[in-house]
């Protein structure tokens, strides 16, 4: 059966949960905040998050505007079309399906550990990573298939789980005065806090913390009043990642002292174990419980962003088989509404990406993981620099919408904080993937090699068309 996505079905909340599993926060925190602090700016990290909350809010101004006129599942594909043409649409429609199913894979390397090592401490039992991902995959798969519903209210339990332990201890040793150093908000948020040690490694890993927000367009098929509910979830979400990341990165800061924070999380990583510069002081606050809870809400987090991600990625699926760039099965739709070719399609495309890495033995978090997450945060950072241009284009030509800062103003200086995030990306690359130059540098021609296919095949499809008709 074909058709349309279920309307009427989400609302800012629920639009929110799945933007919010697609960050996985805790696995952000615990993943990102020790490198940076490690070897970006030390105690100033926190300002990063700042900063790139301030250039992604700057890019949802014009994605906003775009949104309101546009509602599509396809999101920056549809976007890009309407401003730098459908050649260009294809284009960016391969490199965004390429990067959801890539940082999905990503999760799954990280996942796979993750529950192995849980297992084999609690059971004894050594179990291989691979197995739980491919386990996980058809759990997944079944329950992008069961509904758009069903998916969010796992998620809003499992979003709730992991920000609640981070946000109870940010808020309590606020109250608290901070750690040994007090609250340090100099340290962490004055000029020369900033600009001390690699500003632009943190920067760097703070825009990759914000991945995933832009999934509020991709549900507006399946929103109520789409045209309220996605700017509104859209802001919303922005807001929510940008407070959360920066004000739990200065409290863990705080908790170590800010004159030892450095330290501490290049001791984390030394270790092998960066998440002990998270996990310690929320043990100290709370007691030693939380060495119990907070690797379970890790699997928990990684979970619900491989699920968001597959229903992200099932969407786009959908929505280019209804524009005739791949197969039309891929619009069938069960008695849920919701597009189960295009998750059987999706599940098949993630055993493909994982399973050479089981079979070769690589390490799935320092191959699977690292590299997948680099190249995924690459390939959405030029689609939000393309959709910005867009904006641009579209509004100046079709005068839909003529307010200066929402159709110019915003979407350039968001495109020129994009810019520079991605110059920092490239510049950084070997460290964010945590591997070597050779393969940095391969892993990054494959995001304008997508492009470039993309932007093929969209032309070969309709030149058939074209012919046939």
């Amino acid at each position: 059966m074909a058709g349309s996505l279920k309307p009427n079905s989400l609302g800012v909340l629920g639009i929110l949960f799945f933007v919010l599993s697609a960050q996985a926060p805790l696995t952000g925190i615990a993943g990102a905040v020790p490198i940076a602090v490690a070897i970006g700016n030390g105690a100033g990290a926190p300002a990063a998050y700042l900063a790139a909350g301030v250039v992604i809010l700057l890019f949802s101004v014009g994605f906003v505007a775009m949104g309101r006129h546009v509602v599509d599942a396809g999101a920056f594909y549809t976007y890009i079309g309407k401003g730098l043409g459908r050649q260009t649409g294809s284009g960016s429609a391969g490199v965004a399906l390429f990067a959801y199913c890539a940082v999905q894979a990503a999760m799954y390397g990280l996942y796979g550990a993750t529950v192995s090592g849980l297992v084999e401490h609690y059971s004894g039992a050594r179990v291989g990573w691979w197995v739980w991902a491919l386990v996980t995959m058809v759990i997944v798969q079944g329950l992008g298939a069961s509904g758009i519903e069903m998916g969010a209210k796992i998620l809003a339990v499992f979003v709730l789980a992991e920000f609640s332990i981070l946000i109870v201890f940010a808020l309590v040793t606020f109250f608290k005065g901070g750690g040994p150093e007090g609250l340090g908000f100099g340290d962490s948020f004055s000029p020369s806090a900033v600009f001390q040690g690699a500003p632009g490694v943190a920067l760097m890993f703070a825009v990759a913390s914000m991945f995933g927000f832009e999934a509020t367009a991709i549900y507006g098929e399946e929103a109520r009043e789409p045209r309220k509910t996605v700017p509104r979830a859209t802001y919303l979400s922005v807001a929510v990642i940008t407070g959360f990341f920066a004000f739990t990165s200065w409290m863990l800061i705080s908790a170590h002292g800010a004159s030892q924070a450095a330290g501490e999380a290049g001791k984390a990583l030394e270790s092998g174990d960066a998440a002990a510069f998270v996990f310690a002081p929320i043990a100290a606050q709370f007691g030693g419980w939380t060495g119990d809870v907070l690797p379970i809400l890790l699997a928990t987090s990684l979970f619900a962003g491989i699920l968001a991600f597959h229903n992200s990625a099932n969407r786009y699926l959908f929505s280019l088989g209804r524009e005739g760039l791949l197969p039309h099965k891929l619009t069938a739709i069960n008695r849920r509404h919701s597009p189960w070719v295009a998750g059987i399609v999706q599940t098949a495309i993630s055993i493909v990406l994982v399973i050479p890495f089981a079979v070769l033995g690589k390490d799935p978090v320092l191959t699977l993981f690292s590299w997948f997450s680099g190249v995924a945060v690459l390939g959405i950072m030029l689609l939000y620099f393309l959709t910005s241009a867009s904006v641009v284009v579209y509004f100046r030509r079709s005068r839909a919408d003529t307010r200066p800062w929402n159709t110019l103003i915003a979407p350039v200086l968001g495109a020129l904080g994009i810019a520079g995030a991605i110059w920092l990306i490239i510049e950084n690359f070997t460290t964010l993937i945590g591997g070597d130059k050779v393969t940095a540098v391969w892993l990054q021609l494959s995001v304008p090699a997508v492009l470039v296919i993309g932007v093929v095949a969209g032309r070969l499809t309709r030149s058939r068309a074209t012919a046939q008709s």
